[in-house]
């Protein structure tokens, strides 16, 4: 597997739409939900205007086909509305959000994405980063494992933060 990490380009930022999709997890024996969920502001906030200033996302490539991408934001600069995601913490604290295609999981890439993403936000001078993940996902033991603490828990979701 020749696994390449970089910035997205302009021309990639639809496959944030898949990715978003990606994201959502959905336990066992859960109805699948529609692809077009991503469209509700809640949802569609996370990618909607992508590419603003201070928006920050890499990809993972394998033999040209994106398989993965990790991307973080301030919402504060995006939306005239309530300007939180679900892992707000601060305005000044950028929310990542990640996915790797499923055929792509378990081999690794969301570690990658997720350590190389840490070391960008850090030379960025960022003090933190933050996000939202369901205890029930395999990812909720990486982010752990990669030093996330846990800020805020409701019943099956959980703020997460990074002091970077």
């Amino acid at each position: 597997m020749n696994l390449v990490i970089r910035n997205i380009e302009k021309l990639e930022f639809p496959f944030l739409e898949k990715m978003l999709f990606e994201a959502i997890f959905i336990p066992d024996g859960e109805e699948e939900l529609p692809k077009s969920i991503i469209f509700i502001p809640e949802l569609y906030r996370y990618i909607e205007k992508f590419g603003q200033k201070n928006d920050v996302c890499l990809v993972a490539v394998i033999e040209n086909e994106l398989v993965g991408a990790i991307w973080a934001r301030l919402f504060v600069e995006i939306s005239t509305q309530k300007s939180e995601g679900y892992g707000y913490v601060d305005d000044k604290t950028p929310e990542l959000s990640m996915a790797v295609d499923a055929k792509h999981r378990n081999k690794g890439i969301g570690t990658q994405l997720l350590q190389k993403m840490i070391d960008k936000l850090t030379n960025l001078k960022y003090h933190q980063v933050s996000l939202s993940v369901d205890n029930r996902n395999f990812a909720y033991q990486l982010y752990q494992k990669l030093g996330f603490l846990n800020v805020e828990t409701t019943e099956n979701s959980v703020i997460m933060k990074k002091l970077l």
